[in-house]
């Protein structure tokens, strides 16, 4: 089959690699029609996520038909599915507390120990993503093996066009969690650092759970003006002082609650951000976080915070001292996206959601290092790459 590989930073290319077949009795095998280009498949293509190795197939964001099912799935030949970026048990504790990213049973026991290394304990199994959350085999590909089938994808009614419900696997259950984190109430003032995808299903999710008011923080102006249209008041931090701007709307009080979806790659002119930077470029692995160190500045006392943005490693000059003094309150995790993505298919289904307003471009797989390339460098235009896999399997 054909697949897009990591070969090192800003070197992705579409390979012709194994098909994958069923290894455990609760696998499926897809058939992918669509996947996509996420914020976080950036963060690998420029480097700065350990744990890749050369060969290695991106792509968590994917959906598809099943073309075969192990004797334990519950899905059949001929489903169409979304897939979650997640990749869990269901049955461990995490899973059964609903914590379905913090599944103990999907990364392999030879990948587990760098992971416990660097965070304390082993991270569960992401698709596309990392040997550090497994190695799995990711979904910007013609065919991918689907682990724990029986717990994670959803079966897509026909007639549903695939754009219509892609984003369910990623980025609108992210979207959907980093609001929901922020305990929302009537009225409440939600900034969002960031207008890329996450940001703007934040964005969009932050107003159907009552905010009365979200502020959109940004420099790019397509981007700001996707927030403007659903509904947010923007904030172009090139050209305000977003501190003051944020302090000014809000009455002195400042936002209730903020979300940072922006991550480990922030930027900004302060110098704090500026040596975050060297030291990432250079590889001694600081992550980049003048967003949230923004965001815990700006929050109210006793405010809520909230981190969907992707981050890998440590952070310098982060502000314990505004956490506590505060009393912030501080939620953070990859999506638990089993726990979301029911209700978010409803919602669709309903009309209540719309996620196609988000799609810029649609290419061929073959083509997807064009995609990174722009999707990378051009993200005023490029707000969200969807790629169709071109061959069907006999």
């Amino acid at each position: 089959m054909r697949a897009l590989t990591w070969h090192g930073k800003h070197d992705v290319r579409v390979d012709t690699v194994p098909d994958p077949e069923i290894i455990n009795p609760r696998d499926a095998v897809i058939e992918v029609t669509a996947t996509a280009i996420c914020g976080s498949d950036l963060h690998l293509y420029d480097g700065v996520i350990p744990g890749l190795r050369a060969g290695d197939i991106l792509g968590h964001e994917f959906m598809g038909r099943v073309v075969e099912s192990g004797p334990k799935s519950t899905l059949k030949k001929g489903d169409r599915v979304v897939v979650p970026f997640t990749i869990s048990c269901g049955a461990c504790f995490f899973c059964r507390q609903g914590l379905f990213s913090g599944c103990d049973n999907s990364n392999p026991v030879e990948t587990q120990e760098a992971s416990e290394l660097l965070y304390g304990h082993a991270m569960s199994g992401l698709f596309g993503y990392s040997h550090l959350t497994g190695g799995y085999p990711g979904g910007q590909a013609e065919y991918v093996r689907v682990p724990f089938s029986d717990v994670g994808p959803i079966v897509i009614p026909d007639g549903v066009p695939d754009e219509q419900v892609l984003f369910l696997s990623d980025i609108l259950p992210t979207g959907w969690m980093a609001a929901g984190n922020c305990d929302i109430g009537d009225g409440d003032t939600v900034a969002v650092w960031g207008c890329g995808p996450v940001g703007l299903f934040a964005i969009q999710s932050a107003l159907l759970m009552g905010a009365g008011q979200v502020i959109a923080i940004d420099h790019y102006p397509g981007r700001l003006d996707l927030a403007r249209r659903l509904g947010a008041r923007v904030i172009d931090y090139r050209q305000t002082h977003v501190l003051e701007a944020l302090t000014e709307m809000t009455g002195g009080i400042g936002p209730d609650a903020v979300i940072d979806a922006v991550g480990m790659e922030s930027h900004g002119f302060a110098p704090d951000n500026l040596l975050d930077a060297m030291k990432q470029k250079v590889g001694v692995g600081a992550d980049r976080a003048h967003a949230l160190r923004m965001a815990l500045t700006a929050v109210r006392k006793g405010g809520r915070v909230s981190v969907p943005g992707g981050y890998g490693g440590m952070a310098d000059k982060f502000p314990l001292g505004a956490l506590m003094q505060k009393g912030l309150q501080i939620r953070t995790g990859q999506t638990h996206v089993q726990k979301y993505i029911r209700q978010l298919l409803h919602r669709i289904l309903e009309g209540e959601i719309d996620t196609t307003f988000l799609i810029s471009h649609r290419l061929a797989l073959e083509d997807a290092p064009t995609g990174y390339q722009n999707f990378h460098g051009r993200q005023n235009e490029w707000t969200k790459v969807v790629m169709t896999p071109g061959t069907v399997r006999n």
